[in-house]
């Protein structure tokens, strides 16, 4: 049987011992873990149940309960009365709590229109007598309890006697003196589950017979019989050749030990019970004997001392063997609570605890255990030893011989004691052959230096140590073979995977109340069916997570600081549908802890989008979108002609690049120009013709730009349209619908209006040789059709006698064609003497169209340029093929 189980047992005997001592004895006040504030009372559960607890009332609110009502607490007041009134229109009363009070007076119709009720607690109040009138009319009543009054007597009336479904009863009070034979005739009929009589510390009488009536399975005795010891045998003899699930004698002797040498518990013998209990009362070392020696002999399987005031007796005299307990066979003792340890020693050779299967001793605060002891205790099955003082060295004594011993325990329970070393443990229960559950919690296990080289028994199945403060490396030190393993709340801030890959066979774990931060990613445990993790520090889960615990089928995973998150939302979402993993906990448990907009919201409410946590279609609609951008991009780079503005800007920032390091070695000359003109090929013959000769053939010569004369062999085509440009005064362009269609114009256009270039709109010339509609210009010449709606302009008349005035307002707006005196030439360029045109070094991409496709003409051009002019201008300029 599991160590849970079987205290869960102990644990319910002991309610129930407990509740018979309620019957019998005030429970304090101070008791009470809920204290309640001056007031009215609270009306629950739809008007059927009040709580009037601890409201320092000195009447019964009868008004403020509503006639649905049906529990009713009112004890721990100051009530002094219950009147006809207070209970009258509470046709539906059930359960009555009255306790606690100082009743002393109970009409006689307080209870007449309350028929059903079924439980009525008048317990410590200030009655005088039994109130039988006013219980009559309650047939239904099930529990009453009425002790700890102010009695004179016992005496139970005859209506009693129709109480015939009455279960527990519990009365009498400190000023009952003893008790006749005829107190409970009225209840001969009447079979109960719980008797409980008090009468006075000082007991002075029991007449036999008394309690011959009683049927019931609990018995509960509060008297003391300092004075009249002899009066056990009288009890003891009324209550044989009956059966009971308990009795318990509490304060059987309060003031003075027993010093006869009458075998007062001779009557056990014949007293059949699972239980007895000795609650209180002082116990001397003959008494103790005369009650097991007694003990031996009868069918009763369970004894407990509980608070008892032990004393060795000093008329003792051991006579060796002949004065131990040899025969007690117990399924269970118990020994709480017990204000002295040596208890355990008042038989000095352990003979009393041979044949115990289930031992507890607890809050005993021993700090050793004898050699002997340990071989004596060879029937024992269960020990339980919690609550106690015991050190590594007084319960593990290297000097003893543990070999044989405790064969066959199975269940072994150390917890809330000092312990701090598991190897000590393991080396202690090595030779317990049939050990399977150890406990021990809330102990001082867990250091690295003190969990080494452990051995344990290889039938442990259950090993719980909650409550102690681990490191990982003491979990090497714990045993493999386990199924159950319950390390809560011990500190553990991760975990060693190397333990659990030997743990092959667990099955239940239980980490619950640790500092873990992070569930480890490969965690293999192929039998693990239930496993607790809430309380810790991690915050990342994903359904790979569990996915090496096939088994697991229960997880508690609540109270951690989760990042909300898809992985989280995923797992959550496949354990739920799947429905193969149970959430124990879920799901209040589960909060949010990031990310800080969704701080403690319930995660069964986080809802992220399909988008946001699929990745697959976030690929997708990246790249549709991605997609989407550039095919717009490209729409507006065609509508706009942005490529070719990019072109041109790259272009620009070639050229200054390479401007700038052809004058860090020397080889950039410095020109200035009247003006530069920009002219498609097409009109060539016109600039020629006419433009040059008017205004380079006077007194006073412009100096003018042309790419066909000027440009410097050899250099970039764009290199030379910046330079010149940059070195003239003025900008012509001269415009035309081939001017237009140009591309090399263009560039000049576009770097003439450049900032950069150091050239305003009053720089720019516009001369329309024929007529242009702005409207029909393409959408790259923005600047162009601006200039021509904002900026005077000359155009050209085709009228002869018109031409005059248009080479006037040229002149005009050139300017005095005086030379500044930075208007040097270059000498590179004025002092060749070079006729011969020269290809070599310019690039076949950077020729303007027009220049190469007539070529041969521009060649027929410079050369008769030269014939003509005086040689020392001729023999100063050598003309590049770089025809525009």
């Amino acid at each position: 049987m599991c160590l849970h189980v079987l205290l869960g047992w102990s644990r319910m005997l002991h309610f129930s011992s407990l509740l018979l001592g309620m019957f019998t004895s005030p429970t304090p006040s101070s008791t009470r873990t809920r204290k309640a504030s001056e007031g009215l009372c609270r009306i629950y559960n739809s008007g059927r149940f009040a709580d009037c607890l601890g409201r320092q009332l000195e009447s019964v609110p009868w008004r403020q309960f509503p006639s649905t009502l049906e529990d009713l607490d009112l004890s721990y007041n100051k009530l002094q009365a219950v009147y006809a009134e207070d209970f009258l229109h509470l046709p539906k009363l059930r359960i009555l709590q009255l306790n606690y009070n100082n009743i002393s007076h109970i009409d006689k119709d307080a209870f007449k229109n309350n028929p059903l009720l079924e439980h009525l607690n008048i317990f410590n109040n200030s009655l005088q007598e039994i109130p039988a009138t006013a219980l009559r009319p309650l047939l239904n009543l099930r529990q009453l309890y009425m002790s700890n009054n102010l009695y004179k007597h016992a005496t139970l009336a005859d209506s009693f006697s129709k109480f015939v479904k009455l279960q527990v009863l519990s009365m009498g009070g400190p000023q009952v003196m003893g008790l006749k034979n005829m107190d409970f005739q009225s209840l001969k009929n009447i079979r109960l589950q719980g008797f409980a009589i008090k009468c006075s510390s000082n007991l002075s009488y029991y007449e036999a017979g008394s309690l011959a009536v009683i049927q019931t399975r609990q018995l509960g005795f509060d008297m003391a019989i300092d004075q009249q010891p002899h009066v056990l045998l009288d009890m003891l003899h009324d209550i044989a050749n009956k059966t009971f699930s308990v009795i318990q004698f509490r304060n059987l002797f309060e003031f003075m030990y027993y010093m006869g040498e009458n075998d007062i518990f001779q009557g056990l013998k014949y007293v059949t019970a699972q239980q007895i209990i000795f609650h209180r009362g002082k116990f001397n070392e003959n008494l103790l004997r005369m009650t097991l020696l007694n003990l031996q002999v009868a069918p009763i399987k369970r004894l407990r001392l509980q608070y008892i005031d032990f004393a060795r007796s000093p008329t003792f005299i051991d006579k060796g063997a002949g004065s131990s307990i040899t025969d007690l066979q117990l399924d269970k003792l118990d020994l709480w609570y017990i204000s002295n340890p040596d208890v355990l020693r008042f038989d000095w050779r352990f003979t009393w605890l041979k044949k115990i299967k289930e031992l507890s001793i607890q809050f005993l605060y021993f700090n050793s255990v004898p050699c002997d002891s340990w071989v004596e205790m060879e029937g024992v099955q269960l020990m339980d030893v919690a609550h106690n003082r015991l050190a590594d060295e007084y319960i593990f004594n290297q000097l003893c011989d543990y070999k044989g011993t405790m064969p066959n325990l199975h269940t072994f329970n150390m917890s809330n004691n000092d312990l701090t070393s598991l190897r000590d443990i393991s080396l202690l229960t090595r030779e317990f052959q049939q050990l399977q559950v150890v406990d021990l919690s809330n102990n001082k296990l867990g250091s690295a230096k003190k969990s080494r080289n452990c051995i344990w028994q290889q039938n442990i199945t259950q090993f719980i140590a909650h409550h102690n403060a681990f490191v990982s490396e003491a979990l090497h030190c714990l045993p493999t073979t386990v199924h159950y393993l319950d390390l809560s709340f011990c500190e553990l801030d991760q975990l060693d995977m190397t333990y659990f890959e030997r743990t092959n066979n667990l099955k239940e774990l239980l980490l619950s109340g640790n500092k873990i931060k992070f569930i480890p990613s490969k965690w293999e445990s192929p039998s693990l069916h239930s496993l607790a993790l809430d309380g810790n520090s991690f915050g990342l889960i994903s359904k790979a997570s569990f996915r090496d615990m096939p088994q697991l089928s229960h997880l508690r995973a609540g109270n951690n600081p989760y990042h909300c998150t898809c992985e989280l939302h995923a797992f959550v979402q496949d354990t739920i549908s799947k429905g193969k993993i149970n959430l124990t906990d879920w799901p209040w448990n589960y909060k949010c802890y990031h990310p800080e907009a969704l701080l403690n919201t319930v995660i069964s409410k986080y809802l992220p989008s399909e988008v946001a946590c699929d990745i697959r279609l976030v690929i997708i609609i990246c790249i549709a979108t991605t997609a989407a951008v550039i095919l717009i991009l490209m729409l507006i780079c065609y509508i706009f002609d942005l490529p070719w503005y990019t072109k041109a800007t790259f272009q620009i920032i070639r050229a200054k690049y390479r401007a700038h390091k052809e004058k860090a070695a020397g080889e950039l000359g410095s020109f200035t120009y009247h003006a530069f003109i920009s002219y498609s090929h097409s009109d060539a013959d016109w600039v020629r013709e006419r433009l040059l000769p008017c205004l380079e053939n006077n007194r006073n010569p412009y100096r003018l730009c042309i790419h066909e004369r000027d440009f410097m062999p050899g250099r970039w085509i764009i290199d030379n349209i910046i330079d010149n440009i940059e070195s003239s005064r003025k900008v012509i362009f001269v415009l035309s619908r081939n001017f237009v269609n140009s591309e090399w114009c263009n560039y000049e256009l576009y770097f003439a209006q450049q900032r950069a270039m150091g050239k305003t709109f009053s720089d720019v010339i516009l001369v329309v040789k024929e007529p242009i509609d702005p409207s029909s210009l393409p959408s790259k010449y923005c600047k162009l059709k601006k200039m021509l709606s904002t900026k005077t302009y000359l155009e050209w008349p085709q009228q002869v006698n018109q031409q005059a005035f248009f080479w006037a307002q040229l002149k005009s707006v050139l300017g005095n064609p005086t030379m500044s005196s930075d208007g040097r030439q270059s000498v590179k360029r004025r002092t060749s003497s070079v006729k011969t045109i020269s290809v070599i070094g310019l690039p076949m991409g950077d020729m303007r169209p027009e220049a190469a496709d007539n070529a041969d003409k521009e060649i027929e051009f410079r050369n008769e340029i030269i014939e003509r002019n005086d040689n020392e201008i001729l023999n100063q300029r050598q003309i590049p093929v770089v025809a525009f």
